[in-house]
């Protein structure tokens, strides 16, 4: 509990283990048996073990706030169940539309974005991605539901490392209160298109609810989907995206080489129309700096899986019911695996993609589904931010928010702004 209140975070335990133990070692939390394990050909055997010798686990706390038909939490057979009934929603169509939505909230929300303000990143980035994903999954644009969903959210991730003890005061009871809540309106929300209250939408639950096929989600599943949906789009790419910022501006290289492929696509066009899913893929070094983001940021820790038969990874034994790791964050500052792992490099890729050196969005049979979404939002996001403004930096402490289970900056890298416009301006 010491570790999740540090200033380094939650993987502070962890990390202090390592370097006592080694790459692979033993602990007890929350009264169960974890073992963590950092290195590629580890992070191999098991990823690519899924439904045999292995299946995801999440803490208690963790399973009871996403819910147990949660593509996070669900056993093999479900997983695969739910995911491929979830698998269309993420096609290339679906992905080209949501660039050009995500790109307009971005415009929209910039626009009061002017020179002298004052900005906390997190806050922003948390917005947008919210209201992207409430927008895609339900359409729902403002209002008290969207408040509701991503304060409800916030609540729920705060209480995922709790003790899961269900008393009024804790952290983790209160996060099944904001589950509830966010349940009980997904119900109104289901309920209201079932019933023909609320008009038909074009979105991610009216497919669902019009999907006739077999294998039908039901309506918990739906729900907890949706949940995860949510909080993977909300928090996890919300953290990615300040990292990234914060990242670009400390390194005076990297936010040249950028600004100048960033200008250049501007030219092409996209001051006066919406960006593209081609024109993302004409941005090499902008993804090589969402991808040095992911790996430096690590904002995924660890990849939990548990052990469902006795079993031997690189000569250590494992006993049937174990929780076992791997170790993402270690792997991806590994000095053996990337050359000076802890500097902000977006020219190491994709010459040290070395195999299952890369986990931001795991691999396997459980890599994550919406991993082209999120590196297409953090483009987007780097794109107007960066060829719009220029920032000056706050409080730039690296400090890691207190009980976060995603590496969530403390200070939420606070900024001051200067739009590019004014400068040329004054310079005119």
């Amino acid at each position: 509990m010491s570790a999740i209140n540090s200033s380094k975070g939650v993987y502070q335990f962890v990390q202090h283990r390592r370097l006592r133990y080694g790459k692979c070692f033993k602990t007890k939390l929350f009264g169960e048996t974890h073992v963590f394990i950092s290195s590629t050909e580890s992070a191999k055997a098991i990823l690519n073990n899924e439904g045999g010798r292995f299946s995801k686990k999440y803490i208690k706390s963790i399973a009871e706030l996403v819910g147990r038909d949660s593509l996070l939490c669900a056993a093999h057979k479900h997983h695969k169940l739910i995911r491929g009934t979830l698998f269309t929603l993420f096609s290339a169509d679906s992905l080209s539309s949501f660039v050009k939505l995500f790109d307009a909230l971005v415009l929209q929300a910039t626009t009061g974005w002017t020179s002298g303000s004052l900005l906390v990143i997190q806050d922003e980035t948390l917005k947008l991605a919210c209201k992207a994903m409430c927008k895609m999954l339900m359409s729902i644009e403002s209002g008290y539901e969207l408040d509701t969903m991503q304060n409800e959210t916030t609540r729920l991730c705060e209480a995922m490392l709790a003790l899961p003890v269900r008393l009024p005061w804790t952290r983790f009871y209160k996060g099944l209160q904001a589950r509830k809540r966010i349940m009980d309106m997904l119900d109104k929300v289901i309920s209201e298109r079932r019933s023909g209250i609320a008009s038909r939408r074009v979105d991610f639950l009216q497919q669902l609810l019009d999907h006739d096929g077999v294998p039908r989600l039901t309506d918990r599943e739906i729900k907890d989907n949706i949940l995860t949906m949510i909080i993977a789009g909300q928090d996890t790419i919300a953290n990615a995206m300040t990292w990234m910022i914060k990242f670009v501006d400390e390194n005076q290289q990297v936010f040249n080489t950028l600004m100048k492929e960033q200008l250049q696509i501007e030219k092409n066009g996209t001051r006066n129309a919406y960006l593209t899913l081609e024109t993302l893929n004409e941005m090499p070094y902008a993804s090589k700096v969402v991808k040095e983001a992911l790996r430096m940021a690590s904002v995924v820790q660890w990849l939990p899986r548990v052990a469902l038969e006795d079993c031997v990874i690189e000569g250590y034994k494992m006993k049937k019911g174990w929780n076992i790791n791997i170790d993402a964050r270690s792997i991806h500052h590994d000095p053996t695996v990337y050359s000076d792992p802890n500097v902000f490099n977006p020219s190491r890729f994709p010459a040290e993609s070395k195999a299952y050196s890369f986990l931001a969005f795991g691999m396997g049979g459980r890599t994550c589904l919406g991993k082209n979404m999120a590196k297409a939002m953090m483009l987007v996001f780097l794109h107007r931010f960066i060829t719009n403004y220029k920032w000056k930096a706050i409080d730039s402490d690296s400090s890691i928010q207190k009980w976060a289970i995603f590496t969530k900056l403390k200070s939420g890298y606070p900024v001051c702004l200067i739009s590019t416009k004014d400068a040329k301006n004054k310079t005119v």
